[in-house]
C-alpha cells in the first residue's frame, strides 16, 4: 500500500486518466474529488462489500434445476 500526504487542492494521478483531488480537510474528515472515465467503476468500500454479500446470498439461493429449466426454455 502506498501512503501519501496531500494538502487541500493537491492531486494524485493514477495511470493516465484518473485524478484524485483533495478538496477539503476538516476535523478528521477528508473530501476528495475523483476525475475518471465514465467506464471506471468508483464505489465506497462499504458499498462494494454490501454488493458482494448480496451477490453471494443470491447465488447461494439459486436452484440449479430452475436454471437448467430456464436454459432449456431459452434454447441454450
Amino acid at each position: 500500500m502506498l501512503i501519501l500526504s496531500r494538502k487541500t487542492d493537491e492531486e494524485i494521478v493514477l495511470g493516465n486518466d484518473i485524478v484524485i483531488k483533495i478538496t477539503e480537510i476538516s476535523r478528521g474528515s477528508v473530501k476528495i474529488g475523483i476525475d475518471a472515465p465514465k467506464e471506471t467503476a468508483i464505489l465506497r468500500g462499504e458499498l462494494k462489500e454490501k454488493i458482494e454479500r448480496a451477490n453471494k446470498e443470491a447465488a447461494a439461493g439459486t436452484n440449479m434445476e430452475d436454471l437448467a429449466s430456464l436454459s432449456r426454455k431459452l434454447g441454450k
